[in-house]
């Protein structure tokens, strides 16, 4: 592992255990950051998963219906018919903070009924099928701001992950290392200044000794 390079003093040392003790909290509040974001993450796929099922087969009933009515009157008039009308604003949006993440709220609003097309000519099932549609839209939008949440979601938890792992498996350990390897350089310091100073100690006894000899 990486030692930071720093001056092996004791006010680094002092810094450095501070910072360990913020990159430890970091840490902590990261993780159970993920947890939660996994978590949100893992409701939401559960409950997606259940509304594109309805979503699909919905869909699957009302292209069916789609499907007859042009057999039925011809793919020209059915087009021609699907372009009449005029358009109207479908839905409404805006955003909600789910764990620092600002996740889609989409709202739809009311469906426009069908018309600008003859009902003499055309077939009934064309009516069914566009009811079948209507009645399917709210569903795909929500789905569409459901789907788009798990994806913010999904890149929020691999940066919140990134993150995680460096400050545990780089980070912390470097500066626990650092810790170390100054705390060691400190101690081999002071038992040099020990030495030195047991070293001298004994040079001025054993000069007061030779003093007191010469003096006896």
């Amino acid at each position: 592992m990486a030692v930071l390079r720093v001056n092996p003093n004791r006010m680094e040392l002092l810094k450095l255990k501070r910072r360990r003790d913020v990159a430890v909290r970091g840490h902590k509040l990261l993780k159970d950051k993920f947890d939660e974001l996994l978590k949100e993450f893992l409701a939401r796929i559960a409950d997606s998963r259940r509304l594109r099922r309805e979503v699909e087969a919905r869909l699957a009933r009302a292209y069916g219906l789609l499907a007859v009515a042009r057999a039925e009157a011809g793919r020209t008039d059915i087009t021609q018919a699907l372009l009449a009308g005029e358009p109207a604003p479908l839905i409404s949006t805006s955003e909600r903070n789910v764990m620092s993440v600002k996740v889609p709220e989409i709202e739809a609003g009311e469906v426009p009924q069908p018309g600008g097309y003859s009902l003499g000519t055309m077939p009934a099932v064309l009516d069914e099928a566009l009811e079948a549609l209507a009645e399917t839209l709210p569903l795909m939008i929500e789905l569409a701001a459901r789907e788009k949440a798990i994806e913010l979601l999904a890149a929020e938890i691999e940066r919140t992950r990134r993150r995680v792992n460096a400050l545990e498996h780089v980070l912390i350990p470097s500066i626990v290392e650092t810790i170390k390897s100054v705390q060691m350089k400190l101690d081999e310091a002071e038992r040099g200044n020990l030495t030195r100073l047991m070293k001298v100690k004994e040079m001025l006894e054993q000069q007061r000794a030779e003093e007191q000899g010469s003096a006896g």
